[in-house]
């Protein structure tokens, strides 16, 4: 999994693979992020617990605050990507000694940064913070992309084609959190606008991501 979070210039979770041999508590903190992450968007809540933990352990042996600080906005950041918009509690105690990129950052997750931060965010982030909804197919990297869709989202932005793209991210990343949640966002659309056929069908295919069991039992409610 690639994450294109250029924020900031302490990420040294992202160790250079032509440079020394990063010490342990480097190795293991980037690892168990990325575990945390990955199955947070699966869906998988005990296991990105567990990895968050030995994240946050791992950290908090440097005893820099800005460390830690890009771990809480990773995590916060696959939550906006699955459309849970809050306050990102873990980064929030660690703000005042966080980078002014993270602060922006942090900001942007929330759909408040300020014009005169965007420079500051990653440049996947930039044209979406600014409202540019038409270089969201330019992201390459999945999450990114998703983020970009959900703040346009949270800001009210977000076209039909936006929640279709993010759809799209979701289900070829077999991510089954952000897949519901922006299914549930097209579906929510489909029954204001009174088309039954098409939220029939997002129905039957959310009934798909939950699992064999849901899709079986909507399928027998629906025949009868």
């Amino acid at each position: 999994m690639k994450f294109a979070f250029a924020f900031s210039t302490v990420l040294v979770l992202a160790a250079c693979s032509s440079g020394p041999r990063p010490p342990d508590w480097q190795v293991e903190a980037k690892g168990s992020m990325e575990r945390s992450v990955a199955a947070y968007m699966e869906g998988n809540s005990r296991v990105e617990a567990a990895e968050l933990a030995r994240t946050r352990s791992q950290l908090s042996r440097t005893g820099r605050p800005d460390l830690l600080a890009t771990a809480e906005l990773l995590r916060c950041a696959s939550r906006v990507a699955s459309l849970v918009f809050e306050t990102c509690a873990g980064f929030e105690p660690l703000r005042d000694d966080a980078t002014p990129a993270q602060r922006a950052y942090a900001d942007y997750l929330r759909g408040q940064v300020q014009a005169g931060n965007i420079a500051l965010l990653p440049p996947a982030q930039r044209a979406a913070a600014a409202g540019d909804a038409g270089a969201l197919a330019g992201i390459a990297d999945p999450l990114s992309q998703l983020l970009a869709a959900s703040v346009l989202l949270q800001t009210g932005r977000a076209s039909p084609s936006v929640i279709a793209l993010a759809i799209d991210t979701a289900s070829a990343q077999g991510w089954r959190r952000p897949l519901l949640a922006w299914l549930g966002v097209q579906l929510q659309r489909a029954e204001q606008s009174g088309d039954a056929p098409e939220a029939a069908r997002l129905r039957r295919r959310m009934a798909i991501v939950q699992g064999p069991d849901a899709a079986v039992k909507h399928f027998r409610k629906e025949e009868k």
